[in-house]
């Protein structure tokens, strides 16, 4: 089969793409054949090093396909059957080897490209709104890179619980697409400052959630527009990691929370995974939510997904199709 294989760590040109010997599934364990494989932040973290992984690889976390053959011992699914993971490592592939636990069905509805580009990022949306900090109507959270393809999510979820949502974007193409997907109020960052700008849309008195991706650049502002024991949910890192912090900073602003969740600590329980991407179907099927595909690009295209994922040139999702 085709795959792209990273042999050393280093920028999107050191992905390749090759002819690898198919694998074949193990005990417990399914062979999917991939209609399309997501492309996330996490996909570059391992393609650079930064999260080390045993070289050679293939990178990928997400997809979804069609149950190609069954291990001993998976009764869970059958051949033919539509099935969506993420967690599932060497997915810029033609087939992965998936654990059968870590599969969960595609409801009818939603097709499997649509399922592929919700896994890993409809997914973070769900657990940082419904469980790391479980938004509430009527409160207010501020959502950077609100036109990104976990962004666009959390404003449409956080709209549909009630909440009022500002949101961070750099252009004004992202600016129309965050305002499509319910927020209230958009800080184009590269020309306002977002903490002055959020101050006075909350009459100076914050937020209750910031949820975060860039982590860096946004840290310090973030912890400075939310009110009273408030919480900064840091669950990304665009522009860098944030620097060691005295964690006195959130006693003096005012009892603050800090917490730098993992999606995978939400889904570790089947229970919570089938919850998670279950309501996720259910919302897409019905025409509940929305997921904006950027683009689909070849699989051999990979370095290029890659180079427009780490320059900003993306609104919605970016899918390698084998």
């Amino acid at each position: 089969m085709k795959a792209i294989t990273v042999h050393q760590t280093g920028g999107p040109e050191v992905m390749t793409y090759e002819d690898v010997p198919t694998p074949e599934p193990g005990k417990g364990q399914v062979l999917v054949k991939l209609a399309a494989a997501g492309v996330n932040f996490i996909d570059v973290y391992h393609r650079t090093g930064l999260y080390p992984k045993p070289l050679p690889f293939s990178p990928g976390v997400e997809g979804a396909g069609i149950v190609e053959a069954v291990g001993d011992g998976v009764d869970s699914v059958k051949v033919g059957d539509h099935v969506a993971y993420t967690g599932a490592p060497n997915s810029y592939a033609e087939y992965v080897v998936v654990p059968a636990g870590q599969l969960v069905p595609v409801h009818d509805g939603v097709n499997l490209t649509t399922a592929a580009a919700i896994m890993l990022q409809g997914m973070t949306a769900h657990y940082l709104l419904k469980s790391t900090y479980p938004l509430k109507a009527g409160e207010t959270t501020l959502i950077h890179a609100a036109a990104g393809g976990v962004g666009l999510l959390l404003v449409q979820i956080a709209k549909k619980i009630g909440a009022t949502v500002i949101g961070t974007v750099s252009t004004a193409e992202k600016e129309a697409l965050a305002r499509k997907a319910g927020a209230d109020h958009i800080i184009r960052y590269t020309e306002a400052d977002f903490e002055e700008e959020t101050m006075r849309l909350t009459n100076d008195e914050g937020v209750d959630v910031v949820y975060d991706s860039v982590g860096k650049t946004t840290f310090e502002k973030s912890l400075n527009v939310l009110k009273m024991r408030g919480m900064l949910a840091l669950f990304g890192q665009s522009s860098g990691k944030v620097p060691p912090v005295d964690l006195g900073i959130l006693n003096s602003k005012g009892s603050l929370y800090v917490t730098r969740p993992s999606l995978f600590h939400y889904i570790a329980k089947r229970h919570e995974l089938l919850w998670r991407s279950g309501e996720l179907f259910d919302w897409l099927a019905a025409d509940e939510l929305d997921v904006r595909i950027d683009r689909e690009l070849p699989l051999a295209e990979a370095a290029e997904a890659h180079r427009l994922l780490e320059g900003r040139h993306t609104a919605g999702k970016l899918l390698l199709i084998p």
